[in-house]
């Protein structure tokens, strides 16, 4: 079974996606406060719950179109690369040689694991 090329490219932005989510619900967590309101009205906490929507959303997309689970799955992994981009970028968090060691790995397990 060929997984499409569509399929691929809805992974490659849900994986974006889903780090985009972690990264709203990091810096959405550190403004909350202690009462529940200001989980409900927190625009950053209910921002990366719509990274989440979407997410599945392109999952369900790719599927249908007939992507395979071994190909896709593992190009969902690099939403651990685009979480560190994003924590380096917007909170300065360094990517440290042992970091991009990680990265390199994930990239060579996700070409494996689609082949």
């Amino acid at each position: 079974m060929t997984t499409p090329a569509i399929s691929i490219v809805f992974f490659i932005v849900a994986a974006f996606l889903g780090a985009l989510g972690q990264y709203l619900y990091k810096s959405g967590a550190d403004l909350a406060g202690s009462g529940i309101a200001s989980y409900l009205l927190n625009w950053r906490l209910l921002a990366g719950i719509a990274c989440y929507v979407a997410v599945m959303t392109l999952f369900v997309a790719a599927f249908r179109k007939g992507g395979a689970l071994t190909v896709l799955y593992p190009i969902y992994a690099s939403t651990f690369i685009w979480a560190a981009l994003l924590a380096f970028l917007f909170q300065a968090i360094p990517i440290r040689p042992v970091n991009v060691a990680g990265m390199g790995l994930l990239v060579i397990g996700m070409f494996l694991m689609g082949r």
